[in-house]
């Protein structure tokens, strides 16, 4: 990985982080950080840590972005968000080049074991674990993808998938739109899903997604694909949407057309004012729900859909 990717760094107050890391994510950044968390992955942070004032938050963009036209929104975005966080100040911040190798190890000390629900557990590739008999374990190797803005969003999707395998074999067909590193896809696999499709436009997503699902020996029953979503063929028992609250709207009719009857349909990605916003889209097509599932800042809405 010799690509020298876009580095930002700004200040914001503590607040505010949900809300700058919701923009930045719009503007193409392909993983955040702030302080020494995560915020794009499933770890939860320590609820003891005690959180400074004000927070460090550095954005990632991939190297082909047009960095003038960049420093032109975030400057626009900057503030706007100035207005509605009190201490923000809406400096446009140095970019920074940085080697990919660079970002890729900075990441490993933000994440630890998990364990969601009764059987699925995920683990980073570099730490030792003994499964128990039960145990589904996902060896996530996260590379340069991850694109959900908030360790919640993907939390929550995992926390209602895991519910679905919990007694008897489960969905087996699966979609999993936006797939990012494939911590999805791979998760439906491992738990016993035979047939399990991410999609996601991002090259460099479907190149980790992949490397994931074969280093968790499921790449027979995992298939990552650029396509969009409305040329898909055929339809999934579980559509798992883990993207921003506007995509959701937007991409509304074609998700419920992926659906089989009696499907469940997990969106995630959704700031909690929005939720609003996503069940308006949804309304009218045949769904009953939403089973809403909340973490600090996001939703996460559970659908299922009728005959």
């Amino acid at each position: 990985m010799n690509e020298l990717w876009l580095q930002i760094d700004i200040t914001v107050p503590a607040a505010g982080i949900d809300l700058v890391c919701h923009e930045m994510t719009e503007l193409g950044s392909a993983g955040i950080t702030v302080e020494e968390r995560a915020l794009d992955t499933f770890v939860v942070p320590d609820p003891d840590v005690e959180i400074p004032e004000f927070l460090t938050l550095k954005a990632y963009f991939p190297p082909d972005i047009q960095q003038a036209q960049l420093v032109e929104q975030l400057a626009e975005r900057l503030a706007w968000l100035a207005t509605l966080i009190p201490g923000l100040e809406p400096v446009v911040p140095e970019i920074r080049r940085i080697r990919a190798e660079d970002w890729a190890e900075s990441w490993k000390q933000h994440f630890g074991i998990q364990r969601i629900g009764s059987r699925l557990v995920v683990r980073p590739s570099w730490e030792e674990y003994t499964p128990e008999p039960q145990d589904a374990v996902l060896t996530l190797d996260p590379g340069m993808a991850f694109g959900t803005g908030s360790h919640a969003t993907t939390r929550l999707c995992l926390e209602a998938l895991a519910e679905l395998y919990e007694t008897g074999p489960g969905p087996q067909r699966v979609l999993d739109v936006g797939t990012g590193s494939g911590i999805l896809a791979v998760a439906a696999a491992l738990l016993g899903a035979r047939k399990v499709l991410g999609c996601d436009i991002d090259a460099t997503a479907c190149r980790v997604a992949l490397d994931n699902a074969r280093q968790n020996g499921v790449e027979r029953h995992v298939a990552v694909t650029r396509d969009p979503l409305e040329t898909l063929e055929g339809n999934f028992e579980v559509v798992l949407a883990n993207i921003l609250a506007e995509e959701n709207a937007r991409l509304a009719a074609e998700l419920v057309n992926r659906l089989a009857v009696g499907g469940v349909l997990i969106l995630s990605g959704i700031l909690n004012e929005k939720e609003q916003l996503v069940i308006d889209a949804f309304d009218g097509r045949g769904l009953t729900g939403p089973d809403i599932r909340r973490q600090d800042e996001w939703s996460c809405l559970c659908y299922r859909k009728g005959a």
